[in-house]
């Protein structure tokens, strides 16, 4: 399973100032709204319970999350036309780059795509072109996971196939201790239901592509334009994630962001 990068942890903080600008509301609503077509009781929508979850562990305030949830059920007057595409496409040096987006116009979107890819030395191209490079799996993270012995305990009986030690941004930007269990996309509810009966603190719980091979980056020119290009597909409001191939060197990373 791909591990935690330099890339990832300034994801997350990222994400925290995103939060923060209110720019991931949108975002999270727009998915909860989604979600909510199949239903607007959480309790029997896992979907929907876990854009919930993802919003509130985000910041969302729960008038939003309501507002959002009364639109996707039809208890409120909304465009409710989104969809979820896939889109797939090459960044500099040919790294693979997968972006899961939710759109009421795909022809805005895809030129949204292209414009940003093109800016930073890459193409968005055709489906199929990379996604076969990376693997959708649920994951399920919790905090505070203790020892390794009894991670290891919980994550046998869940049925996790593996986990990773990892840390959480909390609220006043301090790092909370997690980890992260990993399964089969079909068994996410069954591995979230597992946890939560265990006892354990349930941050969230997503299906998510991971890279089935990583490319280490080392050159600086080559590593500026992939974290432009990241930054300016993620900002796009049509776009829910981007995921890609490549892993940048601590020691490169804090250089760049200097």
């Amino acid at each position: 399973m791909a591990g935690h990068s330099k890339w990832a942890n300034i994801k997350r903080q990222k994400a925290r100032v995103d939060a923060v600008k209110g720019k991931i509301f949108a975002k999270m609503s727009r998915e909860i709204i989604v979600s909510a077509r199949m239903g607007g009781d959480p309790a029997g929508n896992f979907q929907l319970r876990t854009a919930i979850d993802k919003a509130k562990a985000a910041g969302v305030p729960n008038d939003n999350i309501d507002r959002a949830i009364a639109k996707g059920s039809g208890n409120l007057s909304a465009d409710n036309s989104f969809e979820a595409i896939r889109y797939e496409g090459y960044g500099p040096g040919g790294i693979a780059v997968l972006i899961e987006a939710l759109t009421d116009n795909r022809n805005r979107t895809a030129a949204d795509l292209r414009a940003a890819f093109s800016k930073s030395s890459g193409n968005l191209g055709e489906t199929g072109c990379v996604g076969w490079m990376f693997e959708q799996k649920g994951v399920v993270t919790i905090l505070h996971p203790g020892d390794e012995e009894t991670l290891l305990e919980a994550a046998l009986e869940a049925g996790a196939e593996t986990y990773e030690l990892t840390t959480v941004l909390g609220r006043r930007d301090e790092d909370i201790p997690a980890a992260e269990l990993f399964c089969a996309p079909a068994d996410l509810e069954t591995l979230d239901t597992s946890l939560k009966a265990q006892g354990l603190t349930v941050h969230q719980a997503e299906l998510r592509w991971l890279p089935n091979n990583t490319v280490l980056v080392d050159d600086p020119d080559q590593a500026r334009l992939l974290v432009k290009l990241m930054d300016a597909l993620e900002d796009l409001d049509d776009v829910q994630s981007v995921t890609a191939n490549f892993d940048i060197a601590e020691e490169l990373m804090d250089a760049i962001a200097a």
